[in-house]
């Protein structure tokens, strides 16, 4: 799994509160943002459905709505009650994921702490937004062979900071379909006629070629 990241990155640490039962490397990357508001952990899950945003000068509150083993858990509200845009992102997972994010942050007033002003979130079939001012400091995140599966961050009156945990997981799904593919060339290869079998008329023109 290889992932890379824009911006200033405060934290980084192996995965710890994990929700899903499934064998994968766990790790949470951030927060970016301020320092203001209290800090929360969704968690780590299977993967992500939905996300909803509530927004207008910058990003006032979100929800998460996780995949635990086939299952949507709704995660709670980070942020305040200010706002008057939403935005719902919804994935067709587990075929669509989660594999990028991006953002900026800065304060909403001169001499405030910093909040997220802006998410851009993209899957790996679409882009969704941006959302919010795109004004501050850039942030993003994006996955190589992974996914994002749980949100971190700081919450008040608005969105504070945010981050993420990241997994690489070992796909049951993706190896059976490697598997029949493999069988169905392997069968092929086996109804090929050889050499020993030709027919009497491929034969003869071997002959006559000699």
């Amino acid at each position: 799994m290889n992932f890379s990241f824009k911006g200033y990155i405060s934290s980084y640490k192996e995965g710890e509160k994990d929700h899903s039962n499934e064998k994968k490397l766990s790790m949470v990357v951030g927060a970016w943002g301020g320092d203001g508001g209290s800090s929360w952990d969704d968690g780590s899950y299977s993967g992500v459905r939905g996300i909803t945003i509530v927004y207008d000068r910058c990003i006032d509150w979100i929800r998460v709505v996780y995949d635990k083993n086939g299952k949507p858990v709704t995660g709670q509200k980070h942020g305040g009650v200010g706002g008057n845009k939403t935005a719902e992102v919804k994935l067709q997972y587990p075929e669509e994921i989660l594999i990028s994010v991006s953002g900026h942050y800065c304060p909403v007033v001169y001499g405030g702490s910093p909040v997220i002003r802006s998410l851009t979130f993209k899957s790996n079939r679409r882009t969704f937004g941006p959302f919010g001012v795109e004004e501050g400091t850039p942030f993003s995140l994006s996955m190589d062979g992974g996914r994002i599966v749980g949100f971190q961050g700081r919450s008040g009156w608005y969105l504070d900071a945010i981050g993420f945990h990241l997994s690489q997981t070992r796909s049951t799904k993706l190896f059976e379909k490697v598997q029949k593919k493999l069988q169905k060339i392997a069968s092929m290869a086996i109804s090929a006629p050889k050499d020993s079998e030709a027919t009497p008329r491929m034969k003869k023109n071997q002959s006559m070629r000699q």
